[in-house]
């Protein structure tokens, strides 16, 4: 989060630019302090040190590890102050008593004392914790959570798939209102097994169960008459459901949708029900899925590998723009594609890569983008690492804080503008701009001076 108050000195700590002499002047300040903890890589000792100086515990907490050098690690474990040099074990130990985590090595870094004895620590929190952040603990470990005296110790060790639940205690597990609702979502079960986890009339185990990958015909049979929408599309997206009646089930909950309902519209949109299964059948079946009146169907189907042309021709110009994206993202996608689909609707990818990033994506048009009405589609032509200063200042002056954002963390952009950007009334805007390695020296001795620092 950017200081609202002191962009420029948040921004300023997290410049990869900035010399230690502006790093260690920093530190007397609070947003300074901010952007310094937030910056990559190992400070130096110097940088630490003034943190210590003038952040205290609060700063301690942060530096370790990686992010500070052996001789600073060592300076902090025999600091004279104990609250200095007990912060990052008080951070860790107060996260483990409100159910959160920093990892394994924190765990083991807090408390002194190896996972194994740790998954065995008289505090059900302390077990809770390593059953969340140990992923690869023995099955002696795992087999001790699972039939720990604490439900949430139990519901913790099931909550992720792996590392499971062995052979012998799964009837046990099933059995555990803390942890069945866990292992109705992937377990494989017998017609018993779920019959009973049916038969326990809890919501969260209904809607696990709809989305168990492994159900037979028969058991996905036994849901289809749910009222519960999340249930209902989790049905409608099972291998064993007949057209007419996935039809049925998603225009039922469409209908929920259309009134307003809640539970429906998240069913619809946010669940994380998927058919996955789709890209796992034989090509021939898969294409019949070309002509599937639901999105998510022609959406997995996009993400086949195999496709002949015909079928990427469709899917290229499907109704649903998200099936499109989906699409876009095969190997040998035709560059006007990419082009056409980004100017059309830009790139919602909120994960990289993005569309423009694509090996066949027309990089030279990039800076074409500058004109387009959308801003959405204009904020891609910055992804031009070589973008004029021209271009640049056309897009500073937009109105859109995110593209001046942008310009602001742009390699080509010049003096003049950064100077400008970083007088911007968007506090974002001016914390990018400081943080930008282009940043000269005297605009950085500028920003120090100002604060008195």
């Amino acid at each position: 989060m950017v200081h609202l108050e002191q962009p420029q000195l948040s921004g300023l700590g997290r410049n990869p630019a900035a010399p230690t002499g502006v790093l260690v002047r920093l530190a007397a300040h609070d947003a300074g302090r901010h952007g310094l903890l937030m910056r990559k890589g190992q400070l130096p000792d110097a940088v630490a040190e003034a943190l210590l100086t003038h952040g205290g515990s609060d700063s301690a907490a942060q530096l370790h590890g990686r992010r500070v050098s052996p001789a600073m690690r060592s300076r902090i474990a025999g600091h004279p102050d104990p609250a200095i040099r007990d912060a990052r074990a008080d951070l860790v130990r107060t996260l483990v008593e409100c159910g959160s985590g920093l990892g394994i090595e924190s765990l083991v870094e807090a408390y002194g004392r190896p996972p194994a004895e740790l998954a065995a620590d008289p505090d059900p929190r302390v077990r809770a914790a390593i059953a969340q952040d140990w992923h690869d603990r023995p099955a002696a470990v795992q087999s001790a959570l699972l039939t720990d005296p604490d439900p949430e110790v139990r519901a913790t060790a099931t909550r992720a798939e792996h590392p499971g639940v062995p052979p012998e205690l799964r009837e046990r597990c099933l059995a555990d209102p803390a942890v069945r609702s866990h292992l109705a979502r992937h377990l494989p079960l017998t017609p018993a097994q779920f019959e009973r986890l049916l038969a326990a009339g809890d919501k969260s185990v209904l809607r696990a169960l709809a989305g168990n990958p492994c159900l037979t015909a028969d058991m996905v049979a036994r849901l289809q008459d749910s009222e519960d929408p999340s249930v209902r599309v989790a049905v409608a997206y099972s291998r064993h459901v007949p057209p007419e009646i996935r039809d049925r089930l998603l225009s039922l909950v469409e209908a929920e949708d259309a009134t307003g309902s809640i539970d429906a519209k998240v069913a619809l949109h946010w669940s994380s029900y998927r058919p996955d299964w789709l890209r796992d059948v034989p090509l021939a079946e898969r294409l019949t899925y070309l002509d599937c009146p639901h999105a998510v169907f022609r959406r997995t189907l996009a993400e086949s590998t195999d496709l002949p042309d015909e079928a990427w021709q469709r899917l290229d110009e499907d109704p649903d723009v998200s099936v499109r994206y989906a699409a876009a993202l095969r190997s040998d996608v035709p560059s006007e594609t990419l082009l056409r689909l980004v100017r059309a609707h830009g790139d919602p990818s909120a994960f990289r890569p993005l569309l423009v990033e694509h090996p066949n994506f027309p990089r030279r048009e990039l800076r074409g983008l500058v004109d387009e009405p959308d801003p959405r589609v204009r904020l891609l032509a910055l992804e031009d690492p070589e973008l004029p200063v021209a271009e640049l200042h056309q897009l500073g002056d937009c109105e859109e804080s995110i593209l001046r954002s942008g310009v602001a963390r742009h390699p080509n952009v010049g003096a003049d503008l950064l100077e400008r950007l970083l007088a911007d009334p968007e506090p974002k805007v001016a914390d990018h701009a400081a943080a930008n390695p282009v940043l000269p020296r005297a605009s950085m001795d500028r920003i120090i001076a100002q604060a008195r620092l």
